[in-house]
């Protein structure tokens, strides 16, 4: 490759071909880590607030809080179809 690109003025050309391959890669490089580094929510807001409430370590004021918040949370609406 190193013989195919040019550098000129700090910039460096490359043939067509294989910046559309890099270019490809790059698409599928951020496809793959946004899908790898999401993490869906895996259970409902109410199986999260009963496990916290199973504990018995909780006051409810907090437990009330606490599913309010999830409930209204950025996270939980872009996830709400993957809970059961």
């Amino acid at each position: 490759m190193a013989n195919r690109t040019k550098q000129l003025n700090g910039a460096i050309t490359l043939p067509k071909q294989e910046y559309l391959r890099l270019k490809q890669q790059a698409q599928a490089y951020r496809s793959l880590a946004t899908q790898l580094f999401e993490l869906p929510l895996r259970d409902a807001v109410g199986e999260v607030v009963t496990d916290f409430r199973d504990t018995n370590l909780y006051v409810d004021e907090f437990l009330t809080d606490l599913e309010q918040g999830l409930r209204k949370s950025s996270y939980a609406k872009k996830y709400v179809h993957q809970t059961s």
